[in-house]
């Protein structure tokens, strides 16, 4: 390592010493001319640094300084001709006779000539040979949703993004390229403004399997200025052990030099209803069908005392719960913003406010936000800056999901019979479920949260286009939640009241330097090289405290330090990670790009003989477009094809002690406190890595009003970090160790076209697709876990992730009403063994379409969001179509389709509550080892949509009536979210993963809030 680090160094300096010893070689040239001049920006006519302005023809070149200005003494004498070029603007020449001059360049805005961030330094797209996806910030402003990761559903190709629930600020599941891991985190790496920002759900609150929040909903997406997410491999190997499973870079607003203050204010109004409500049979429906299931059962077993059967079943009332359930939903959003900026300074400082009802009662969201970005030239070589993002929020949580006792669940399977209220006016409840009203009106579980992430920096440039930046960052977020179950509540009915407080710190801090060199030389600045050197100390620190109680002498007292009875407990675990890392890039005429990187990192979660991990990249890029047998074809307006090969690893998702033998405290022999041993140790783990293989082309034709952009992708990742399963004698279950491997392959497509372009009419229409296959390719043996010891989700090798396991349905014997199940090992039962996987959680592909069309004034836009090929397990299907096999939970509306009488057609068996029926397979014997009903795969749907994510319509005011109002901009806008979604699933919402706070069970409906569908008006001003 220590070589490596000294060679990079020598081998810029080597170029450093090159580039001045050439500028020093010649003569004294002879002076005709003297030219002084100023490069602006063509819409606001702020002055340009650092573009380069040579004199056509001539080796002879500068660059502009911090006021846009330069200056040339040259042999050459006037008129000559001036070319001037900076990153994201169009190459100008301007023909010149005299000083001084302005120089006015335009902005390129085809997306093939972006300025994208490619790990610590900025190229021109049409340079890199890496596959990165760019979203500007006005792309998810101003929609009803907290996370801005949310906002990026269907926006960027190789990116799946789907939200496990409606609850405001819950939480995502966002993918690049793949699930790489099945341990490990396959979370991306985050980076706000230089800050690797910790993407750790903090709720402590149990809420069943669900994922409690997203913690990227504490960034205001107003505040965001374009984001980039690094796919491959020689675009994410810089951030080494941290870039695995791609990386999201976030650049936050910031304030223009010289340019005078601007406020703007920007607010919305929303209103929310669930795209579909929840049904159950009717009373007298559920009391005939529970009547017929108890009538089947004992036809089938005689030796059966008669059945009980509920009288006047015709006649049974039916009570709405789900009307207390929902609501219309308010959301408010307030944002105040300034920027601008001084002759040395620039800035921004943004407020903002959001409160965000759920459509499902109790649950709500509020959000304060706070921004300042400054930047400053102490001197004019050396800057410094900041970035500052305060953050509180407020979360009303509920177990408004699969908790056994849930507000869904406790509305849902009661049977609709049943009365909500007893006779004396008080809470009727339904054996193991509480009653919803109960739990809407005494539910009293906060969770309000203080996140700070900030940066500062300094920045200093030695000589031209070398520069020496050194930055400081933390991500500090604290999460108190205080929890109360009164005694009107069965949580609190059995303890006389019960309690909980939670206090989770995450504290994530970060030094980095990086010197980074970039210059043009050689003639006619052929030659183009981008290159840097740099180093990472990252500390990141969670603890956690909790404390309970039972017994309180009233439910007004509600503290834990009131309680009768209290306990405690609390943990610290810290982790360190030393990176060094290296890139180079290198253009030669504008045609061919060639760069290295590579990143070593040692960390503290592996064994003391694997700590160091080394992830090198390589990419080459050929802008086929410019060689002059490409011109002829006068097809191709751009044309670039580009390839890389990478290596990046990762530790992420494992305990920060995870190499460590561990012993336990507290144990108890003969009543003695001790201790025990509680995990094996393990020297030798080391990283999980990922090998990349990506193949690109880009290329733009009609002027470039027609781009495309497709990559094929290979993603190996091997040394799983894997919980291996050991013999029992060790006294373990599993030891983790590096062992298995995944597989993602997939095909990425991006069109953008400019359909109009005229004075007063254009239209845009933006079309991605991403194609992806999962398949686990090593694996120790199977491992079957989810939906509650049930064992529904399997992982096992030759398949996919999230894959699940059931006994396939075939079809219903019209003869005999049984369900005929595969009998997959031809035994002639049916039992554990006829288990198989029959589909898995994973879309097959997924993809978004996005229009924007403007007629002068008025704007319109519709962007639809797709995905097809995934499964869900409905669980709401698994409880309430169930035959009677459930106890005391109703029915849904489709249970009345069951079968019923000999030639019935239907997929759903006939009624009974045994699900022992010997007439399973044509009256073959059958051991089900187990309630094969309701492990069936008629249980699974095609989780397939089209949806339209959102539909706007807005008008900016007339320039003649702003100017008499002295107001810059007005834009009126109306907006509906999640207006029609077309899907043949038959839950409420196909966008839907109940269980997915483990990564290997996604694709479940259990009693989940719905996305909601939103109506809203707003407004932006800028003064």
């Amino acid at each position: 390592m220590k070589h490596f680090y000294k060679n990079s160094v020598l081998a810029l300096l080597w170029v450093l010493v090159t580039h001045i010893a050439m500028a020093q070689q010649g003569g004294q040239p002879t002076i005709k001319s003297k030219l002084l001049g100023t490069v602006v920006d063509a819409n606001n006519k702020q002055p340009i640094a650092g573009a380069v302005v040579k004199i056509k023809g001539t080796t002879h070149a500068v660059a502009t300084d911090a006021d846009g200005k330069f200056s040339f003494v040259t042999g050459q004498s006037f008129p000559y001709t001036l070319v001037v070029s900076f990153i994201g603007y169009i190459q100008q020449e301007t023909k010149v006779d005299g000083s001084p001059v302005e120089i006015q360049l335009k902005e390129n805005v085809s997306q093939l000539n972006d300025v994208v961030i490619t790990g610590y330094t900025v190229q021109e797209r049409k340079y890199v040979a890496s596959s990165i996806t760019s979203v500007k910030g006005d792309v998810i402003k101003d929609q009803p949703v907290a996370g801005f990761n949310q906002l990026l559903q269907g926006k960027a190709t190789g990116v799946q993004v789907l939200a496990s629930n409606g609850v405001p600020g819950g939480g995502i599941t966002f993918r690049v390229r793949g699930n790489n891991s099945i341990n490990a985190s396959v979370d991306p790496l985050y980076i706000i403004d230089g800050v690797f920002v910790s993407n750790t759900d903090p709720i402590q609150t149990g809420l069943g399997n669900q994922q409690g929040s997203n913690p990227l909903a504490d960034i205001n997406p107003n505040d965001i200025e374009d984001i980039q997410i690094l796919k491959d491999a020689n675009a994410t190997a810089i951030y080494g052990s941290l870039g695995a499973n791609g990386v999201v870079i976030v650049t936050t607003k910031r304030g223009k030099r010289n340019t005078a203050a601007r406020i703007s204010l920007n607010t919305y109004q929303g209103w929310s209803t669930a795209i579909k409500k929840f049904k159950v049979a009717t009373g007298p429906e559920t009391a005939i069908l529970t009547n017929e299931a108890r009538v089947n059962t004992v036809k089938d077993n005689p030796a059966l005392p008669a059945p009980t059967l509920i009288a006047n079943a015709e006649g049974q009332p039916t009570y709405d719960r789900f009307a207390d359930l929902f609501r219309t939903a308010r959301t408010q959003n307030y944002e105040l913003a300034t920027q601008g900026g001084t002759e040395r300074s620039n800035y921004y400082i943004g407020l903002g406010y959001l409160n965000q009802e759920s459509v499902v009662r109790p649950s709500d969201y509020t959000r304060y936000t706070a921004r300042l970005n400054y930047d400053t030239y102490l001197i004019d070589r050396f800057k410094v800056g900041t970035s500052i993002n305060l953050t509180r929020s407020r979360r009303k949580i509920s177990g408004s999901d699969n908790n056994p006792t849930g507000v869904i669940n406790s509305a849902l399977f009661p049977r609709s019979y049943l009365p909500i209220y007893n006779p004396d006016g008080t809470y009727a409840r339904y054996g193991s479920f509480d009653n919803h009203i109960a739990l809407i009106e005494n539910l009293d579980n906060d969770a309000v949260g203080w996140r700070t992430i900030g940066n500062i920096y300094g920045e200093y440039t030695i000589i031209p286009g070398l520069k020496l930046r050194s930055s400081w960052s933390l991500d500090n977020g604290s999460e108190y939640e205080n929890n109360y179950s009164n005694t009107l509540i069965s949580a609190g009915i059995a303890t006389n009241g019960s309690a909980a407080s939670y206090e989770n710190k995450n504290l994530v801090l970060t030094n980095e330097q990086v010197l980074n060199y970039i210059k043009t030389f050689g003639p006619n600045g052929k030659h183009n090289i981008n290159a840097l050197i740099g180093n990472t100390i990252n500390t990141v620190l969670s603890q956690n405290t909790t404390a309970t109680g039972t017994g309180f002498a009233a439910n007004s007292l509600k503290s834990v330090a009131v309680a009768a009875t209290r306990s405690g407990s609390s943990s610290k675990a810290e982790s360190k990670l030393l990176s060094f890392f290296s890139k180079v890039s290198y253009t030669y005429d504008n045609k061919y790009t060639i760069d290295g990187s590579i990143r070593a990192d040692g960390s503290t979660k592996f064994g003391v003989n694997n700590r160091w991990g080394y992830f090198p990249s390589g990419g080459f890029a050929w802008r086929a477009g410019q060689e002059e047998f490409i011109k002829k074809l006068n097809i191709f307006d751009e044309l670039k094809i580009r390839a890389s090969i990478g290596l990046s690893g990762n530790q992420n998702g494992i305990g920060s002690y995870a190499a460590q033998g561990q012993w336990s405290s507290g144990a108890n022999y003969l009543e003695q406190p001790g201790t025990a041993p509680s995990q094996l140790a393990n020297p030798d783990l080391g990283w999980e890595t990922t090998r990349q293989v990506d193949v690109g082309a880009e290329f733009g034709i009609l002027k470039n009003r027609l781009t495309f952009v497709v990559d094929y992708y290979n993603k190996y990742t091997y040394d799983l970090l894997l919980n291996v399963p050991v013999p029992y004698r060790s006294g373990f279950t599993s030891y983790l160790q590096n062992y298995g491997a995944v597989r993602n392959k997939g095909v990425e497509l991006n069109i953008n076209s400019t359909n109009v372009r005229s004075a007063n009419f254009k239209w845009n229409t933006n079309f991605n697709i991403s194609f992806n296959n999962n398949k686990i390719e090593k694996l120790a043996s199977d491992i079957a876990l989810g939906a509650s010891g049930r064992n529904i989700s399997i992982l096992r090798q030759g398949f996919a992730v999230n894959s699940f396991q059931l006994y396939k349905q075939l079809y219903v014997d019209p003869q005999t009403g049984n369900a005929v199940y595969e009998d997959v090992n031809k035994d002639g039962q049916i039992t554990s063994a006829d288990r198989q996987i029959v589909g898995n959680a994973l879309p097959k592909f997924t993809g978004g379409f996005t229009n924007n069309l403007s007629y002068k004034n008025v704007d319109l836009s519709f962007f639809f969001y797709f995905q097809q090929g995934n499964k869900i397990m409905n669980m709401n299907d698994f409880f309430m179509v169930h035959g009677g096999l459930q106890a005391n939970i109703g029915f849904l509306p489709r249970q009345l389709e069951r079968w019923q009488k000999p030639g019935d057609q239907t997929d759903i068996p006939r009624l009974t509550t045994d699900s022992r029926n010997p007439a399973v397979n044509g009256g073959a014997a059958n051991n089900y080892g187990g309630n094969v009903a309701n492990l069936s795969s008629r249980y699974l749907e095609d989780g397939s949509f089209i949806r339209l994510k959102t539909l706007t319509l807005g008008y900016n005011l007339p320039s003649a009536f702003l100017q008499k109002i002295k107001v810059n901009k007005i834009r009126l806008y109306a907006q509906a979210t999640n207006l029609l979604t077309f899907t043949r699933y038959g839950g409420l919402d196909p966008e839907v993963s109940s269980q997915s706070s483990n990564q290997n069970t996604a694709g479940y409906d259990w009693a989940t809030v719905p996305q909601p569908k939103t109506f809203q008006i707003g407004a932006n001003v800028t003064f």
